[in-house]
């Protein structure tokens, strides 16, 4: 499916939408923390958060995980496409309203929009509040 993809194994979940990885011998850095590409989840402290850590977390940790990595973001943390258990976690986080899709982040988006609106429409996880606030506002607002 992918071309440069390393095989890794999941030890950690920071959140909804980052993970730490560590690769195969051979097959580039032996640890990596990945922000996971297209999506970006609610904060820790943010409504919703803890719930997207653990989709994550139930998808991912301590299980093998096929990563593309796409670039680095300005934390240093590599952005990548991410696999685990053959499911596309961008996918999965935004179908499971664990997510939003990230704002002019996304190319080729394999479907995230449309899930997204479904599951605005069928009001599930973050989709259940009457007005969810986007992660990026709220780290914005924590900011100042």
């Amino acid at each position: 499916m992918w071309a440069s993809a390393l095989l890794c194994w999941v030890p950690m979940v920071s959140d909804g939408d980052s993970l730490k990885v560590r690769c195969e011998p051979g097959q580039g850095p032996r640890t990596l923390t990945l922000c996971v590409a297209q999506i970006d989840a609610p904060e820790l402290r943010q409504a919703f958060g803890r719930q997207s850590r653990r989709a994550l977390a139930a998808l991912c940790q301590r299980q093998r995980a096929r990563v593309e990595v796409l670039e680095q973001d300005v934390s240093g943390r590599s952005v990548a496409r991410v696999q685990c258990q053959g499911v596309n976690v961008a996918q999965a986080q935004v179908r499971a309203g664990m997510a939003w899709v990230a704002p002019g982040y996304v190319r080729g988006d394999g479907g995230l929009q449309a899930l997204e609106r479904q599951a605005r429409q069928r009001r599930v996880g973050l989709w259940a509040q009457p007005r969810p606030t986007p992660p990026w506002a709220y780290r914005h607002r924590r900011s100042r």
